[in-house]
């Protein structure tokens, strides 16, 4: 029987044959269906699943926070799933799934838990083009490219705790991120994220920091973009230094995550002194240890702008 640390080690292997394992559950009936969806969350960012616990309201506690849970000693909020994404659970709110994401700890009640799938990124789709909501970042196919696949949507969970827990302070603050980055003449920042709220936040660091930036909504983006330039470069008589200072990336992309773009760019001779700083919501010692194997330069959690823009300084410097 494999150990809990044999299982860690082999979902993290995953991520080197840009594969991940995705838990999907279902909340509901879909408010413009009788459907009961599957929707799914990366196995990375579940602590634990249990049956629901005593959970107490909490007074004047925002829209969809059903209160607050004691789990082991730790109070954690609990937020009602289904309704934040616009689902009505037909058989009760039964299982709580305990997350860690962007450096906080929240407990998410669904009615149902599935099953663990594990897929390749291939198989999915950025669905920020289908959907308006900004609730989900992407579509998986879970039989893979064919007819009548099974489908889960995959949650933009920053954006649904955005939605929730709105901060009361503003993100980016041009007084606290420090001076300015100054960037070779003529070169940017490339950037990928899948998240539209993600991507907004970043775009304000890099606007505080005076950064020129190019950003992108997944890896495969990202990685052909920089292809593109370093082409465009050589008929300039420059190399892709001359276009691109540095890039960020997220882990977790449709077609292609983080860990594989950081690993084609550090693998490809045009490219392996290029900067790569690794910007994720995904914690834990096992993802640090394996952003420094694929060969990146930093790791900085999301969302802390004064952090960001302190990994950025220091990777220049370099």
């Amino acid at each position: 029987m494999a150990t809990v640390q044999q299982e860690i080690d082999e979902r993290t292997n995953l991520t080197s044959s840009n594969k991940f394992e995705l838990l999907l559950f279902r909340l509901g009936e879909s408010t413009h269906s009788a459907q009961r969806e599957l929707f799914g969350i990366n196995v990375f960012k579940v602590r634990e699943i249990m049956v629901m616990p005593t959970i107490t309201a909490v007074a004047g506690s925002s829209k969809h926070m059903l209160g607050m849970t004691n789990i082991r000693g730790q109070v954690i909020p609990v937020i009602d799933l289904a309704g934040a994404v616009g689902c009505v659970p037909k058989n009760g709110l039964n299982i709580l799934m305990v997350t860690e994401y962007a450096r906080t700890t929240q407990a998410f009640a669904v009615e149902e838990v599935d099953q663990i799938v594990r897929l390749a990124w291939g198989q999915v789709l950025s669905a920020e083009a289908n959907t308006n909501g900004g609730m989900i970042t992407s579509i998986a196919r879970l039989d893979g490219d064919v007819d009548n696949t099974r489908l889960a949507q995959v949650l933009d969970v920053e954006q649904i705790l955005r939605n929730v827990m709105p901060p009361t302070a503003p993100d980016v603050n041009a007084a606290t991120v420090g001076p300015n980055v100054k960037l070779p003449p003529g070169t940017v920042v490339l950037a990928a994220d899948d998240s539209a709220l993600a991507r907004t936040l970043v775009e304000q660091a890099f606007t505080a920091l005076g950064v020129p930036f190019l950003m992108c909504k997944t890896g495969k983006e990202a990685w052909d973009r920089l292809q593109a330039m370093s082409d465009a470069a050589v008929a300039e008589g420059k190399t892709i230094a001359d276009k691109v200072a540095l890039v960020l990336t997220d882990l977790e992309m449709p077609e292609m995550d983080g860990f594989t773009l950081t690993r084609n760019i550090k693998k490809d001779p045009r490219f392996s002194k290029m900067p790569v700083i690794i910007h994720s919501s995904l914690s834990g010692a096992a993802n640090e240890t394996h952003v420094k194997s694929v060969g990146a330069d930093a790791y900085v959690g999301k969302f802390v702008a004064e952090e960001l823009a302190t990994t950025i300084r220091r990777v220049l410097q370099k």
